[in-house]
């Protein structure tokens, strides 16, 4: 599983059906692989209500998402697991078949509410328009292989 955490002011996501926004805090972007399970989305979801990743008087990034009222979107992206090793047409057989990703990528959501966040999110396996508005910029991934972090 990969989680690419985007700090953000504000983010939204919409299509047809859907206007979801937020303020500040984190636009995750979510790739479930052929590997991901739920113990996967256990460990990114710890991680990411815990990291320090917005700074204090000083400067340092010493306060979580909690500390801050920040909020998240969390947005299903299968392309994270591209293969472009061959040819110039990336290919997507390492991303989970969406029947079985939409329930890890709803397990990880409901992972990160556990945590008392507040959490928006895209439409599974739709078309979105997502708009973020950096802050920092300050972007990690998180990858877990196994219910480790790697």
């Amino acid at each position: 599983m990969k989680v690419v955490v985007q700090r953000v002011k504000e983010a939204s996501v919409t299509n047809d059906t859907l206007n979801n926004q937020i303020k500040k805090g984190y636009c995750l972007l979510v790739g479930i692989g052929q590997d991901s399970t739920e113990q996967d989305a256990d460990v990114i979801a710890k991680k990411i209500a815990n990291a320090r990743l917005f700074e204090d008087d000083n400067n340092k990034l010493n306060f979580n998402i909690q500390q801050v009222n920040g909020e998240i979107l969390s947005v299903s992206q299968f392309t994270l697991y591209a293969d472009v090793k061959k040819g110039n047409r990336p290919g997507f057989s390492n991303s989970k078949n969406p029947d079985q990703a939409v329930k890890i990528y709803e397990y990880f959501n409901d992972a990160l509410r556990a945590y008392g966040l507040t959490v928006k999110t895209g439409e599974f396996g739709t078309h979105m328009n997502v708009n973020i508005n950096n802050d920092g910029p300050v972007t990690i991934i998180y990858e877990s292989q196994d219910g480790k972090i790697q």
